[in-house]
């Protein structure tokens, strides 16, 4: 299917800016998979009448790192390091602009933010160019120890308002290596979780840390793109929780297309899911035959985006334009900090 057929008018207005407070007091389209199309409008905390003692509700409790940070050159000029992932200890993956000031051989020095001034013990060579202009850099001193004073939480190009960095947050996030929230995960409150496990719900965790390639553009022909890698962890209490659910006929709900991409690229014919540490390539696009999830709850996602062919994927291509055409009539909140979708 070609490229155009993800794209969709968005009024401007309609990309939220900020979150609503509570989180749980956010809109939430439901939408049913079986039958002809049908959709109701509730709001997330409702989310306990949707789901079923037994359900398994699966979450990605990766922590978005300060990963946007201001380097120095030895001329005293300045570029913008956005951090990807560790390769290997003290090695990174990062995206540098403008690219053409950052050439091997060339050594950065932090500023921090605040005062802008040069934090010290704390350097990095440019080591190597990849083929995508991804930089390797080398980092002399501990990064983790000093990222906080020197990083700044990397918000989408399209939030332009200050927002409190720990509303970028989900509330159970544990694990630090994002790049980006998981944002369905940014719709619950302590209260809904709480509520979640009360009725019988399994609340368990896995970590994909998501770097930039999940929100990369798609151009050109889709079966020509490429995913970046990003790294996931199944511990064994969450793939056992999900493989038992499977065999007893009992749902698996995805809180984000980051966990249904996580679980998918774990997943093993005759094994079911694969508990461990991976790194996923996976884009998940119609046609595609789901193995793991039963339902999807997620936000509202780009025009063009990888993402939308995910929910298309699962929700059928018609439901989903559908969907979002109904979405936008009814005046809901897009992206990071807007509404959620629930696919069931």
């Amino acid at each position: 299917m070609s490229l155009e057929a993800y794209d969709y008018f968005l009024p401007e207005e309609l990309i939220a800016q900020e979150g609503v407070e509570p989180r749980d007091r956010a809109r939430m389209l439901v939408v049913h998979r079986e039958g002809p199309f049908r959709a109701e409008h509730r709001q997330v905390r409702d989310l306990p009448e949707y789901l079923r003692p037994g359900d398994v509700l699966v979450f990605n409790e990766s922590k978005v790192i300060p990963a946007r940070l201001l380097a120095q050159r030895p001329t005293g000029g300045r570029v913008e390091v956005l951090l990807v992932r560790e390769r290997t200890p003290g090695l990174w993956e990062a995206l540098v602009g403008p690219g053409r000031k950052a050439k091997p051989g060339t050594r950065l020095r932090f500023l921090s933010p605040r005062d802008l001034r040069v934090v010290p013990d704390l350097e990095a060579e440019v080591v190597g160019v990849e083929e995508d202009g991804v930089r390797l850099l080398r980092f002399q001193g501990d990064l983790m120890a000093h990222l906080e004073e020197v990083g700044e939480v990397p918000l989408p190009p399209y939030i332009k308002a200050k927002i409190p960095p720990e509303r970028y947050q989900t509330v159970y996030a544990r694990r630090p290596g994002s790049v980006a929230a998981p944002t369905a995960g940014l719709h619950f409150t302590p209260e809904l979780l709480a509520r979640l496990r009360g009725m019988g719900v399994e609340l368990r965790f896995l970590t994909l840390h998501v770097g930039p390639g999940t929100f990369r553009p798609v151009k050109g022909d889709p079966e020509e793109h490429e995913m970046h890698p990003e790294p996931y962890e199944i511990p064994e209490e969450t793939a056992e929780a999900i493989n038992r659910a499977k065999k007893e006929g009992r749902r698996v709900v995805a809180v984000g297309t980051t966990v249904v991409r996580a679980l998918e690229s774990a997943f093993r014919e005759g094994m079911g899911v694969v508990p461990g540490m991976g790194e996923t390539r996976l884009f998940i696009r119609p046609p595609y035959a789901f193995q793991v999830i039963d339902a999807l709850f997620t936000n509202f996602h780009l025009p063009r985006s990888t993402l939308l062919m995910l929910v298309a994927a699962f929700l059928g291509y018609e439901k989903t334009m559908e969907a979002y055409r109904l979405a936008v009539a009814e005046r809901y909140r897009f992206y990071s900090l807007g509404d959620a979708m629930l696919i069931l």
